[in-house]
């Protein structure tokens, strides 16, 4: 379960190629320049980041919570 988690964190944080921008933020993005647009879609992975990372949390302990009760 580390690996997998390690693994999805490389993966997201270092894949630069990921566009995760609305239509408006890639216009302001391309008004910007090269490097701030590469800094603006960083900013908005590290941001997606956190909400899925909780949401994983919590999935995971209630799988386990309720993987102890059974039997």
């Amino acid at each position: 379960m580390k690996k997998l988690l390690l693994i999805s964190f490389f993966i997201l944080t270092r894949v630069t190629s990921i566009l995760a921008q609305c239509s408006m933020c890639t216009k302001t993005a391309s008004q910007l320049g090269e490097k701030p647009a590469q800094g603006l879609n960083s900013g908005i992975l590290y941001l997606m980041l956190m909400p899925f990372a909780i949401v994983g949390f919590v999935a995971w302990r209630w799988w386990k919570g309720n993987k102890v009760h059974e039997i």
